[in-house]
């Protein structure tokens, strides 16, 4: 039994090489695709966050009463 295997593998390697080999290359194709999506949200975090900075630094100059006027077309009631 021992002779068959040997047998089997001595010609099955190169097909087992090139099955470790693909499945290397999927695991590197995934790892970049995540971690370009996890820049890619990075940056529409970021410029979200400095929009919303950008909108409470203007309101933060007005007075309330004035804030409530110009942001109304924002509320949903």
């Amino acid at each position: 039994m021992g002779t068959i295997t040997l047998a089997l593998l001595g010609q099955a390697w190169p097909y087992l090489l090139a099955m470790g080999a693909a499945l290397a290359g999927v695991w590197t194709a995934y790892a970049k695709g995540k971690a370009s999506q996890k820049a890619r949200q990075y940056a529409a975090d970021a410029a979200a966050r400095t929009e919303a900075q950008k909108i409470d630094d203007a309101v933060a100059g007005r007075a309330p009463d004035d804030n409530r006027g110009r942001l109304a077309r924002w509320s949903k009631s």
